[in-house]
């Protein structure tokens, strides 16, 4: 099952209508590169993470269920209850959290999405911090790792501000075993994503200085 289990695939897909259409009334959302996703096999989604909004957001407009690991903290009353019926895993911040893993593990190798925003919720969505955690899942369940740049909604003010996704090209991570290989693994991720963001921020300066 590419989805973890207790999942209501119809809840699952009401969600990504409302990360897909309510949001597109709030934000002016573009995307580009959306032909870069993979339509199946197991796929590792690491984006930065600028405030709240994104995750919805991403949930919304990528073209195949995504499962996101989520801080904990999030999952507690009926948000929480919802939260597990489309398909969300909780994951507790700070430790390796192997209940987490293992289920995210799971969705991959059965041919699903899972999400992360390895440097949690800071400022702009600095990446220089990115954690092992999305390296370790892509390494360990053979997955495609697929940065995301997402841009436009922290601090957004107006109306509709500009909200841009940027979906780069997915890799393989390099084989090897053990930590060192790991730590070489993770430094790729965050440098793909740290790449893609500068990336994005040098499109939207150019857009801003168009006008």
């Amino acid at each position: 099952m590419s989805v973890p289990r207790g999942t209501v695939p119809w809840l699952f897909d009401l969600g990504r209508w409302i990360g897909r259409v309510p949001y597109a009334w709030q934000f002016r959302i573009r995307v580009h590169g959306r032909d870069r996703v993979p339509l199946s096999g197991g796929v590792v989604v690491v984006a930065n993470h600028s405030s709240m909004a994104d995750g919805p957001i991403l949930f919304g407009v990528l073209p195949r269920r995504v499962t996101f690991l989520i801080k904990q903290e999030m999952f507690k009353g009926v948000v929480g209850y919802l939260l597990g019926k489309i398909g969300q895993i909780p994951v507790k911040r700070g430790e390796a959290d192997r209940t987490a893993l293992t289920s995210a593990l799971s969705v991959l190798k059965a041919g699903g999405v899972i999400g992360v925003f390895p440097e949690g919720t800071r400022g702009e969505g600095d990446v220089a911090s990115a954690q092992n955690g999305a390296a370790w899942l892509a390494k360990t369940s053979g997955a495609m790792v697929l940065p995301i740049a997402c841009r436009g909604t922290y601090q957004a003010k107006g109306w509709r501000p500009e909200v841009d996704v940027l979906i780069g090209e997915p890799f393989h991570l390099p084989d090897g075993k053990g930590r060192a290989a790991l730590g070489v693994a993770t430094e790729q991720v965050r440098d793909r994503l740290a790449t893609l963001v500068a990336e994005l921020d040098g499109q939207r300066m150019s857009d801003e200085g168009r006008r």
